[in-house]
């Protein structure tokens, strides 16, 4: 019974440690519980009965009817004036009616079409939202990461200037430092209280924010260590080619494209003569008459051209062939926006990383330097106290600034990807 209970333990503590502080958990709750992700999802099945609706205009329609009438006239008269005696009818009809379109000038294979490509651009839509999604969820998450490292930085910073006040107090009472010095720690204190104060708030602010786009609560200790694996390309010009593929907006630009020539097209064929075939059977019973039947079929063809509506359908011709033309320049447009946010992405990827390099070394240098000078003043060397603030303002400095740089090299991946049109939820469990 031990070992049975030590293997639950076993194979439940990964879940619990995911459902604590792990990035993809908060992605998967964003994922799911984003009330504009869903609706967009609401948005897609929509979208799919359109189709169900263009389909339908080429099967043919079925009415049923019935109708019972009863009716008394009275106070009748003839034309001597003489009263006539009242009388009842009583009547039932029922009748049946198929109808099935022959042509309509290419109208309904066109709005099939278009229903078609608005599914295909709802989920392109979708799929934007959804990385907007999961790109906001894990900037949040590395922000609460990075504001969490910076209010730890800053208690550790306040401290420190509070054992080097006590310190110099002591100091002072010897008569190895000037109560300038004494003040130089204190100042330094209290602009290091304030600095905790800023860093509390924003994590605060952070926290909120968290909340809001992950929709769980924050949890006490967050895994800065986590790692997923992102496929990115190895130079612009394969990161420009995979973007043109697969970037959403540019994807939904086209589509626009191709929607409006559908639209144009469906105008032209209003212009267009229509045929359709009625096939009815009706079946009427006069009860007043002692049980008249009467049962009738029929069977119509109609063919019919539209010449001229006041000039409405010209009008919808030109009103569609300028929207046509609108929808290729905004493709145009969304080529070339696609284009330069994708070398930004690039861009801003590259130097991140650089970036980071360069404030690892500084904060190497800066530690080495901190513990040099806190270790010389310390043993009453030279070092004064300005030179110690000076470097413990470096050393916390240089800690922020990495921290954030770590930050902002892992956005900037998952930007990347985003722009590329990569970034889904599958890729980052793959």
């Amino acid at each position: 019974m031990k070992i049975f209970i030590i293997l639950i333990i076993f194979f439940l503590k990964p879940s619990f440690l995911l459902a604590e502080n792990n990035l993809l958990f908060y992605i998967e709750s964003a994922f799911k519980n984003n009330p504009k992700l869903n609706a967009e999802r609401e948005n897609l099945k929509a979208s799919k009965e359109d189709i169900n609706i263009s389909r339908s205009e080429f099967f043919p329609s079925v009415t049923i009817s019935q109708d019972q009438t009863s009716s008394v006239s009275t106070n009748k008269t003839n034309q001597s004036g003489e009263t006539l005696a009242d009388s009842n009818t009583d009547a039932e009809n029922k009748s049946i009616s198929i109808d099935q379109k022959i042509f309509q000038g290419f109208q309904g294979y066109n709005s099939l079409k278009k229903s078609k490509l608005e599914l295909e651009k709802a989920n392109f839509k979708l799929r934007d939202i959804e990385q907007e999604t999961i790109l906001n969820a894990v900037s949040t998450y590395y922000d609460l990461v990075f504001s969490t490292k910076n209010e730890n930085f800053n208690i550790d910073n306040v401290d420190l200037f509070e054992r080097q006040v006590e310190f110099d107090n002591a100091r002072l009472q010897k008569g190895e430092i000037s109560l300038t010095d004494l003040a130089q720690s204190e100042s330094s204190l209290a602009s290091a209280s304030a600095k905790l104060i800023s860093a509390k708030t924003k994590l605060l602010t952070t926290k909120t924010n968290f909340e809001r786009i992950t929709r769980e609560n924050t949890p006490n200790q967050l895994d800065s260590n986590f790692t997923i694996s992102l496929d990115l390309p190895l130079d612009l010009k394969s990161a420009l080619e995979i973007s043109y593929a697969n970037n959403p907006k540019l994807m939904t630009a086209k589509l626009n494209m191709y929607i409006s020539e559908k639209e144009l097209n469906i105008e032209k064929s209003k212009l267009s003569p229509t045929a359709s075939l009625n096939y009815s059977k009706s079946e009427s019973k006069d009860y007043s008459a002692t049980i008249d039947d009467n049962e009738q079929e029929t069977v119509k063809a109609t063919i019919s051209w539209p010449i001229i509506k006041g000039g409405k359908n010209y009008s919808s011709i030109k009103k569609y062939a300028y929207k046509k033309k609108q929808s290729k320049l905004l493709y145009k447009d969304a080529e070339n926006e696609v284009k330069t946010f994708t070398a930004n992405a690039w861009s801003v990827y590259q130097s991140s990383e650089s970036i980071l390099i360069a404030r690892k070394a500084q904060l190497k240098a800066a530690e080495i330097a901190n513990e040099g000078i806190t270790l010389e003043y310390d043993s009453g060397n030279t070092r004064t106290t300005l030179e110690v603030i000076q470097s413990r303002s470096l050393l916390l400095d240089s800690r922020i600034a990495y921290a954030e740089a770590e930050k902002n090299f892992i956005i900037s991946k998952f930007t990347l990807l985003a722009q590329l049109g990569n970034l889904s939820l599958n890729s980052l469990k793959g």
